[in-house]
């Protein structure tokens, strides 16, 4: 058994569709579980939906022409004939999510976001199933809520993976194609549906491969695989042909986009190799992350991360900033759900960048200002270059205000402002 990944970028239209079902009779894979994500910026599209839904009744007829709208012309592309039964299913889909909408009394945002974001991602995978099914590729398709099973923590579940374990044995047949969503989670006291943390679709295939002790998993991007830097970014970049476990969780925990974070520890316990191949060339090599050498070719890696804060604390009275302070500062930060990049402290300050994900630095500012001198920058850059030298650091900084700088053997951060 072999597991694939298919991200939004893949299946963002007919053609998209299309391109899986050649990349399917290509690799000729005969067991198969793959994972798909929502078309295109659907996802990005129901946050929309979610964010109206609090502030306008009228955003639930709107919720279903942002589905309608956008999965219709490519039913049309893929099923000329619309008596096709997928049409149905569609509709029904789309239903239940404007029950969902009219019926739901929970003013909890996580929870709503979750009941309305997974849409998605079953309606992605109903319609490339179906399509699948139609040119002769044969496959099952799976709700994914029946088999990973979380706790209650909407946006960010955690998994229980005996159950897990157990539902995945039981549904996923060891022969043929299976079908299923990315991101998305059952919690266990009530099915309601969880999900697992953005773009969390690659943690989703590593959960069904070391469940199902997968031969390995392969996510398909529009990139030839991993490159040490973001070509959107960096106009020289190069293909990483072979990257270890361990670099490639450093990597990851730095921010290197094309792999999420939690996805390569699971596939780390049971040594299962993970590709990352281009779906426009799928005979390609591409990327190899597993046992061994640690980087081929050893080159640096760069990871850039905007719209960054950089909060620099000190006490009022000239204290030292000991272990009871910077405790509470995380404290305030984990309830303020900060997601921190990087820390530095000395004996009467403390520095720390931070992505401002759910919009809540005011509160936290004022929460820190109780106790802390605080001087804060937004919207600024960190930079994390792994293996460097100093004349790439050099280069880097040309024509930027350097804030802050850490280094340690084998990594350099730079928070800047351009």
């Amino acid at each position: 058994m072999k597991v694939f990944k298919f991200g939004g970028a893949s299946v963002k239209d007919a053609q998209g569709v299309k391109n899986v079902a050649a990349v399917l009779q290509k690799t000729d894979e005969q067991d198969l579980l793959v994972v798909i994500s929502a078309m295109g910026k659907m996802t990005n599209a129901l946050e929309v939906v979610v964010a109206n839904y609090f502030k306008d009744s009228a955003s639930i007829k709107i919720s279903k022409e942002v589905l309608l709208d956008f999965h219709l012309p490519i039913l049309n592309a893929l099923f000329p004939n619309t008596s096709h039964p997928v049409y149905k299913k569609l509709n029904e889909l789309v239903f239940q999510l404007t029950q969902f909408l009219e019926q739901n009394k929970s003013t909890n945002h996580a929870f709503v976001y979750d009941q309305v974001v997974c849409y998605g991602e079953l309606i992605s995978t109903t319609i490339v199933s179906a399509y699948l099914n139609e040119t002769g590729i044969t496959n099952t398709w799976l709700d994914v809520r029946t088999c990973i099973i979380t706790d209650g923590n909407y946006r960010d579940a955690k998994v229980d993976w005996e159950t897990t374990q157990q539902n995945i044995s039981k549904q996923v047949a060891a022969k043929g194609i299976t079908i299923t969503q990315g991101f998305l989670g059952a919690e266990g006291s009530n099915n309601f549906t969880t999900t697992l943390g953005r773009e969390g679709s690659d943690y989703t295939a590593a959960i069904f491969a070391y469940c199902l002790n997968a031969e390995n998993v392969t996510i398909w991007k529009d990139v030839p695989g991993v490159l040490n830097a973001d070509p959107r970014y960096f106009s020289k970049t190069t293909l990483l042909q072979n990257i270890s476990y361990r670099e490639a969780i450093e990597l990851a925990f730095y921010g290197a986009s094309v792999i999420h974070p939690k996805t390569l520890q699971p596939l780390q316990r049971k040594e299962i190799p993970l590709y990352v191949k281009s779906f426009l060339n799928p005979l390609d090599k591409g990327t190899c992350v597993g046992k061994g050498v640690t980087l081929e070719p050893m080159v640096s890696c760069f990871i850039l991360k905007k719209n960054q804060v950089l909060i620099s604390l000190s006490s009022l009275d000239f204290n030292f900033m000991m272990e009871d302070h910077i405790g509470n500062v995380f404290k305030w930060l984990h309830e303020y759900k900060m997601k921190v990049e990087l820390i530095q402290n000395s004996a009467i300050s403390f520095s720390v960048c931070i992505d401002n994900k759910y919009d809540t630095l005011e509160p936290l500012l004022a929460k820190l200002r109780s106790t802390f001198k605080v001087s804060w920058n937004e919207n600024v850059i960190l930079y994390t270059i792994r293996h460097a030298d100093a004349k790439q650091v050099k280069a880097l900084l040309k024509d930027k205000e350097l804030l802050l700088k850490q280094e340690s053997r084998g990594t350099v951060q730079l928070v800047v402002k351009e």
